[in-house]
């Protein structure tokens, strides 16, 4: 379950007791990944809202447990007040499945031919798709000038990128990117197809099915939403 805290200055905030997980994010692709986990794992979190337009992410607070500044980041304090920060999704997202997914109902066993390949798929996200993407995104959506040309290398390379996870959908034939159940090498890549989707996704028809198999699942439509 989540719960939301303010600002840092808010009195739920002083009045948390440890165990407590605390989730600083905003809802795009890289925050929806960990709470999209976050809702799968069924843990009990607080979530701070971080507003990156305003810059609240740059600010001194922020970055002394975040020195790149960016979303999401993670603290986990643990029974007897032991504090750990954990930085980029990725990161944040391997470090709850160490922890929380002992059944390995998201992830692979550490060690394993499954593991390895989950951490493969993990990385394509981490340095292919979301960076393409996420180009694409800001010289669609933010820079202020279009530059036809940076508009069209990033998009294409994001359809090439979708046709690398039509061709892996279709090698492993169970509907996921590795292994046969969902895991965090679906659910680093999901976010990133799905927000502000391209009308070209839809040459690819197991890319389609995946998209819409892990959509359907009701932790995956809350922690897409958060936070609010």
């Amino acid at each position: 379950m989540v719960h939301y805290i303010i600002d840092e200055s808010d009195p739920k905030e002083s009045g948390l007791e440890a165990p407590y997980i605390k989730l600083y994010s905003l809802a795009t692709p890289n925050g929806q990944k960990v709470s999209i986990l976050l809702e799968l794992l069924g843990l009990d979190y607080h979530v701070r809202k971080i507003d990156i337009m305003r810059g609240e992410c740059k600010e001194d607070w922020y970055l002394q447990f975040n020195p790149n500044g960016r979303i999401p980041s993670l603290t986990d304090v643990s029974a007897n007040g032991k504090v750990t920060h954990v930085n980029e999704s990725a990161a944040i997202m391997m470090y709850l499945c160490d922890k929380y997914d002992k059944d390995r109902k998201y992830s692979y066993e550490y060690g394993t031919d499954l593991y390895y390949e989950q951490l493969e798929w993990v990385f394509f996200q981490m340095a292919g798709l979301g960076p393409m993407k996420g180009q694409y995104h800001h010289f669609v959506y933010y820079a202020p000038e279009k530059i036809p040309y940076a508009i069209e290398r990033y998009k294409n390379e994001t359809i090439r990128l979708f046709s690398v996870l039509e061709e892996r959908l279709a090698r492993n034939k169970t509907g996921y990117l590795v292994g046969d159940h969902l895991s965090i090498a679906d659910l680093c890549s999901w976010p990133w197809v799905n927000s502000r989707r391209l009308e070209e996704v839809e040459n690819f028809p197991r890319l389609c099915q995946w998209l819409r198999n892990i959509g359907e699942i009701e932790a995956v439509k809350r922690g897409s939403k958060i936070p609010e």
